[in-house]
């Protein structure tokens, strides 16, 4: 079970460059979805590889269960 409350320094760092962050449990996987916001500083994301070792850090999880999805590539 994900604790989000582990998560929490982070989500405020990413909401302060204009980013929400969003984790879910799909079975044995952890899916992560960034969603820019109107203001989002598009400079300010780290490389997914780099994101991916600060999620399994902060969510205890090992980094190959983490499916990132960065801005860009989310559908409409």
């Amino acid at each position: 079970m994900i604790n989000t409350e582990r998560i929490e320094p982070l989500a405020q760092s990413l909401a302060a460059d204009g980013y929400e962050l969003k984790v879910a449990e799909n079975g044995s996987r952890v899916a992560v979805t960034v969603v820019a916001g109107p203001d989002a500083c598009e400079d300010c994301l780290v490389p997914k590889d780099l994101m991916r070792g600060i999620l399994a850090n902060a969510l205890g999880a090992d980094g190959d269960s983490i499916d990132i999805t960065y801005p860009k590539e989310v559908s409409s």
